[in-house]
């Protein structure tokens, strides 16, 4: 376009004042400002016309910014605009963008397109873009997406952003297809911030993979009529998810704030908060999570048929402290966690919960969660009965030394499996709990061992049966006698030799019986308590 040492634009793009001064300080690398003064009229996203003396045009711009003219002598070239009114379609689309570029407090008249663009580093801050197109797009440093709005979605499917990407009070609503920001396959190098975002329509992170955290903190998804508010199968962050309250920066216990356009941050105790709130579904399957899943203060509203999905999600800290959900379904299928750290108040009733193959390590509630609760915990995630979560449960209490509270979660599974049994098997599980409590509870086996002694005792005292061969029998002795009926392995030579009639001998039949049940059940616990160990 230009001659070497040439900085002049071409005659026949006849420039306007606003543009002329925007082509003199891309040359210094200083700031255009168009602003007025006054902050009504200066608003973007405000009603106010703006009038040609701000209106630059997007073919100057792509000018600038794909074949612009030379820096002056000891300057470095750069775009920033500031308050201008950028007319036609700014299309990028596939080019090499060198020069660093802040537009700041602009609006567009029609979309910006940048796929697979290639920039150095791109600020848009606080600015009204009725859509932005940048599928592939790939910068070396940060693309900085402040305080704009955005009428009909962001696309950055499968783009590749060098450092920070950050969408700090970005409010973007859905485009044709019912998504606000299509961002599948991207990748960030170090963190993306979201923190007090507002998404209308279905924000979609399929496959993203994000090398920091990633921080929604404050952010409001609403998609109310779609399935999901964020659908993030699949997603890779390397440190912590924050789906968290922010504090508010206006308030006076505020001191930090995320540069260089950051409000929020994690609210320390006594600060102005604004929850985390998704109004739709939301899904999270087989996603990695290298620190932390954290839903601190997190607030869900949901239809009936929308999940909160976690299915097959690994991280080793899972936080579950946010707003008890009133309708849908908490999803934990498959989930492998280390630390659960929840309180009661935050999972849902029975049918809202389902944890089926669902692993963690160690329990750590915050606030009160004794075992009563606990086991309707479990029994919410149940609706049919089905072993595994009581075994989870049993597990993780051994393991925390908690061997008495293990052994009455799994006298729970027992109990519940019984409800499946058919009648008889039904009646015999009531035995074994009204005796020994499956054998969980041995202890109450010795007394009723004691009392059916002491009952044969005493009956046996008073009505002694004749011995079967007279002169052969031993001394008669009716507590041997009695303990050797009970005892159904040990023998005490007092059984056979004699030989109970009528009362006697259905006296002798019911001590053995039980005997043998005692035991029965007394070896059944035993068994299932090594099989744990």
């Amino acid at each position: 376009m230009t001659e070497p040492g040439d900085g002049d634009a071409p005659a026949d793009l006849q420039l306007t004042t606003a543009e002329w001064s925007m082509w003199q300080a891309f040359r210094n690398g200083s700031t255009c400002d168009l602003h007025i003064g006054d902050p009504a009229r200066d608003d973007p996203h405000g009603q106010h016309l703006w009038g040609p003396e701000r209106r630059v045009r997007a073919r100057v711009v792509a000018l600038l910014l794909l074949d612009g003219p030379p820096p002056q002598p000891g300057r470095v070239s750069a775009l920033q605009l500031t308050g201008a009114y950028i007319t036609d379609t700014l299309d990028l689309a596939g080019g090499t963008i060198k020069p660093f570029v802040e537009l700041r407090d602009c609006r567009f008249e029609a979309e910006v397109v940048l796929p697979e663009s290639r920039f150095t580093t791109l600020r848009m801050v606080n600015c009204a873009i009725p859509r932005l197109e940048a599928a592939r797009l790939h910068t070396e440093g940060d693309l900085h997406l402040p305080r704009c709005v955005v009428h009909s979605g962001i696309r950055l499917s499968d783009a590749h952003i060098g450092t920070d990407l950050m969408l700090n009070q970005t409010v973007v609503h859905k485009d044709r297809q019912g998504r606000s920001i299509m961002a599948d396959g991207m990748t960030v190098a170090q963190d993306l911030q979201a923190e007090m975002t507002e998404s209308y329509g279905e924000l979609s992170l399929r496959g993203a993979t994000i090398g920091g955290s990633l921080s929604l903190r404050g952010s409001r998804l609403s998609n109310p009529f779609g399935r999901r508010a964020l659908n993030a199968p699949q997603l890779t962050v390397e440190r912590t998810l924050h789906l968290t309250a922010a504090g508010l920066a206006n308030s006076p216990f505020s001191s930090t704030a995320t540069p260089p356009y950051g409000i929020a941050h994690t609210p320390s105790r006594g600060t102005r908060m604004q929850r985390f709130e998704c109004e739709g579904g939301m899904r999270l399957d087989d996603g990695r999570f290298g620190d932390a899943v954290d839903f601190e203060h997190a607030r869900f509203v949901m239809e009936s048929d929308q999940e909160l999905s976690l299915r097959r999600i690994q991280t080793p800290e899972l936080r579950f402290l946010g707003e008890r959900p009133q309708r849908g379904r908490v999803i934990l299928s498959g989930a492998r966690v280390v630390n659960l750290i929840d309180k009661s108040a935050s999972w849902p009733g029975l049918g809202g919960l389902w944890m089926a193959g669902f692993s963690y390590e160690t329990l750590i509630p915050r606030g009160p969660f004794p075992l009563a609760m606990r086991l309707q915990w479990v029994a919410a995630a149940t609706p049919e009965y089905a072993p595994e979560p009581y075994e989870m449960l049993a597990t993780s209490l051994r393991t925390t030394g908690e061997d008495s509270d293990a052994r009455e979660v799994l006298l729970a599974k027992q109990r519940r499996r019984r409800e499946t049994l058919p009648l008889a098997a039904k009646a015999w599980g009531f035995l074994q709990d009204w005796t020994v409590a499956y054998g969980y509870r041995p202890g109450r086996a010795a007394v009723w061992m004691a009392i059916l002694w002491a009952i044969g005792t005493v009956y046996f005292s008073m009505s002694p049966p004749p011995p079967l061969k007279a002169g052969e029998a031993p001394p008669w002795n009716p507590y041997l006698y009695s303990l050797d009926l009970l005892l159904p392995v040990i023998d005490l030579n007092q059984g056979a030799a004699w030989k109970p009639e009528g009362g006697a001998q259905w006296a002798a039949a019911l001590l053995i019986l039980a005997g043998w049940v005692l035991a029965t059940t007394v070896a059944a616990g035993a068994s299932r308590l090594l099989r744990r160990q």
